[in-house]
């Protein structure tokens, strides 16, 4: 089991590049979230903050796939598996948005704030 080895210095300064970016990456997320002057838009978190935060772990993932799992030397299956998977991901999130906005749920939210006066039968004279 031992008797293979492998030169990891070459490699070195890929793993080292790739571990100071996640930590960059990991502290960019973390002002995004507390701290008010990296905060995009109005105050408090939002639709720019969260694609922001998105973006980011979407990087840092890429490089410990690519890198540290080693998926930068594989074959097109691979990569064609990972697209699957992308796009069957990035579907949800369409319909998480279309969800999002569901005319059912606006119509029910306006019937609660109105107390139901939508719903009363005009009085006939």
């Amino acid at each position: 089991m031992a008797d293979a080895t492998h030169d990891f210095s070459k490699h070195k300064k890929t793993y080292t590049a790739v571990g100071i970016a996640l930590f960059v990456f990991t502290a960019v997320t973390v002002a995004v979230g507390l701290v008010p002057w990296f905060d995009i838009g109005p105050p408090g978190p939002d639709g720019a903050d969260f694609v922001l935060g998105l973006a980011v772990a979407a990087t840092k993932a890429s490089f410990v796939a690519l890198i540290f799992m080693h998926l930068n030397h594989e074959k097109g299956l691979i990569y064609k598996l990972l697209l699957f998977t992308f796009l069957f991901f990035l579907g949800l999130m369409v319909l998480t948005i279309f969800a999002d906005h569901d005319p059912i749920r606006e119509q029910y939210d306006t019937l609660e704030t109105t107390r139901g006066w939508l719903t009363d039968k005009p009085e006939k004279p």
